[in-house]
């Protein structure tokens, strides 16, 4: 049976109703540490709090004083030491929320870090406002719906891409130039993606 939390992070909190509906729905919310004044602001309360404690009022600090856990490794984000502590508490399915948004540098850093966590052999999806991305380490079918948008992205040079079930098929074929995987649609209930070696991350809008 999966043991699953919520991460969320310090980019732009959730306004969609999907990630919200996820955040509002547990009790299993381990807070990076800059974003727990948003969650305290909204009336939910964290489990944890995960970080190297740096971004986190006073009075917030007295307050959550039973949850805090400092980390304060500076060769890791607070998302990574999140998803670390996350392993070590034995969770095994985790969302990602408020990781995209604010600045596009720490936005690109936390997509990218999907596959390192994925590696570390937990189940892991980030969900914003516009869609979830999903790390791939290996061929899969996705559910999906007619016109869904869906966007590959490549992230290793000796790839080779198959596509089935979306308007734009891919043909053994490598998506090293970012742009060349987005703006395909799906065509019916499922796609599948087959490729024999590499790392991609999948992206679907609600």
């Amino acid at each position: 049976m999966s043991n699953k939390a919520v991460i969320l992070a310090d980019g732009q909190f959730p306004q969609h109703n999907i990630p919200l509906d996820i955040l509002k729905s547990t009790t299993e919310i381990i807070c990076c540490d800059g974003a727990t004044v948003k969650l305290f602001n909204v009336g939910i309360e964290p489990k944890y709090i995960v970080g190297d404690l740096d971004s986190i009022p006073s009075d917030l600090k007295l307050k959550y004083a039973d949850r805090l856990h400092h980390f304060p490794d500076q060769d890791t984000n607070d998302l990574t030491k999140a998803i670390n502590f996350c392993i070590d508490k034995n969770y095994d399915t985790i969302y990602i929320l408020g990781a995209t948004g604010l600045r596009e540098d720490h936005t690109l850093g936390n997509i990218s870090l999907l596959l390192a966590y994925a590696i570390k052999g937990i189940n892991v999806l980030m969900l914003t406002d516009f869609g979830t991305f999903t790390p791939l380490l290996s061929s899969g079918t996705f559910q999906s719906y007619k016109g869904q948008q869906i966007s590959i992205f490549q992230l290793t040079s000796d790839t080779l891409i198959t596509t089935k079930g979306l308007m734009y098929p891919i043909e053994n074929r490598s998506l090293l130039k970012w742009w060349q995987g987005t703006l395909n649609e799906a065509l019916s209930d499922s796609f599948e993606i087959s490729f024999d070696k590499g790392e991609l991350i999948v992206f679907q809008t609600y």
